[in-house]
């Protein structure tokens, strides 16, 4: 009984600060949006959203990385590993911001192309260009940035993770205020104002990990190609989650553009924020779950592992339930954040696109959760299969049809059956799994009878 109460204060320590932090994170892009809707119409907010996919792509970058090295930092700690510990953030670090600046020079050079490959039109490319140009510039913060909020958790400090992402929020809101509203600066005031505060969380997680607090310690080291076939596949499946709200987001434009134009693009924007803040939190419970499961399984403490599973699980589907009922008796108050209320059609439009989102809600936390405990665990094969599934297969597979036979409101509702086919995927996943496990325990089982 003990054990139990102090695994879920556990939890609870590492999945609130976590969530928070996700939250923060998903409000810096939707803040973007409110003050560019308010200062400079609905076309500059389809602009930002059709922008969004490259910002989910570096992300799920920093995540690939990031994930696996928290993984396998919690596991070296939980051996008492220190020094491979701090190897592994070493080499982390260096990679991604190797990584980002090339990938921020690269965009730059081919940033027309980029702007219509993520779907801009004859009215939004302008302004799609003008936003992407200053993300680009800021980039390498925004991955070391994320990066950093991960790994100073597995510090053991989950707390500065939350007030240094608060801290990182408030610092984008008055930015924006101040570009967008004050200065008049459009989408290209939004993206700087969010670069800045990016920027200034970096430096503050800079200043925990050279201090004396820190138990991870840049060290010498040179990059070895076995540590990221091991990195990589454990950060997979939370990279794919992250970069599936961009694949989202791009199939969900193309198609919303095929058939309600630049207008419904906006609306679905705001259907987008409410998605991602709610899949953000579902997220942020299984990484909040993750560095403990790792650290249990380090110490092959598989009833620890499965008690946290079980508790994740408890939590995402209680706040699954509580998503669906605030998003469906406020989507009104949601819609008028970004317009104003009765001022044109779109309005009503988003409203009922924001409820019909909200079916999928009740579905998510489950995917989410289990591919996050099955890489904790090392099983990234079952892991991915899960992600890509919900992220990539599944939604393409539903969305299309759903668009063909039932129209707009075929396209709000497609989330829903994507969740909906990924959760049979999980447990045909979970009974393939299982079933192995018997076989492997079987094989090594020597009858009695052969020993007499």
């Amino acid at each position: 009984m003990k054990q139990s109460k102090s695994l879920k204060k556990d939890l609870i320590r590492y999945v609130i600060p976590t969530v928070m932090s996700l939250w923060v994170f998903t409000l810096y892009s939707m803040v973007d949006g409110i003050f560019v809707a308010r200062g400079a119409g609905e076309l500059a907010l389809a602009s930002v959203n059709i922008s969004i996919p490259y910002i989910n792509f570096i992300f799920a970058l920093s995540l690939i990385f990031s994930v696996g090295a928290s993984t396998m930092i919690s596991i070296s700690f939980g051996r008492g590993d220190k020094e491979k510990a701090n190897r592994i953030f070493s080499m982390n670090t260096i990679v991604l911001v190797i990584a980002a600046v090339t990938m921020a020079v690269l965009s730059l050079i081919l940033l027309p192309q980029l702007a219509n490959f993520l779907g801009a039109t004859d009215a939004t490319r302008g302004m799609v260009m003008e936003y992407l140009r200053y993300i680009l510039l800021f980039s390498p913060c925004y991955i070391i940035s994320y990066s950093f909020e991960i790994l100073v958790k597995v510090d053991g400090y989950p707390q500065l993770a939350t007030k240094t992402v608060i801290l990182g929020a408030l610092t984008n809101c008055v930015l924006d205020y101040l570009f967008v509203i004050v200065w008049k600066q459009g989408v290209a005031g939004a993206a700087i104002a969010t670069g800045l505060s990016q920027m200034l969380t970096v430096l503050v997680y800079l200043k925990h990990f050279l201090g004396k607090k820190s138990k991870l310690s840049f060290v010498k080291c040179r990059p070895r190609l076995s540590v990221y076939r091991s990195m990589i596949p454990l950060g997979l499946s939370d990279g794919f989650t992250e970069l599936s709200s961009g694949i989202v987001i791009f199939m969900f434009n193309h198609v919303v553009l095929s058939v309600a134009g630049d207008q419904g693009v906006a609306c679905y924007t705001i259907a987008a924020y409410v998605n991602s803040l709610v899949v953000m939190t579902m997220v942020g419970v299984s990484q909040g779950m993750q560095p403990l499961v790792g650290f249990h399984y380090g110490k092959e403490d598989r009833k620890a592992c499965r008690s946290l599973y079980r508790y994740a699980l408890i939590a995402v589907l209680l706040l699954s339930a509580a998503s669906f009922a605030v998003v469906n008796l406020f989507a009104g108050g949601i819609v008028s954040l970004f317009l104003e209320e009765g001022s044109s059609q779109i309005f009503a439009e988003a409203v009922g696109a924001v409820k019909l989102f909200s079916f999928s809600f009740l579905v998510v936390g489950y995917n989410v959760v289990t591919a996050g405990y099955y890489a904790a665990t090392e099983r990234p094969t079952q892991s991915l299969i899960i992600s890509v599934g919900r992220g990539l297969v599944l939604l393409a597979a539903s969305l299309f049809p759903m668009a063909y036979f039932f129209g707009i409101n075929g396209i709000w509702l497609a989330t829903l059956v994507s969740e909906s086919a990924c959760l049979l995927l999980v447990f045909a996943v979970g009974r393939v799994s299982s079933r192995r496990k018997n076989l492997r325990n079987a094989q090594n089982t020597i009858p009695l009878s052969q020993n007499s």
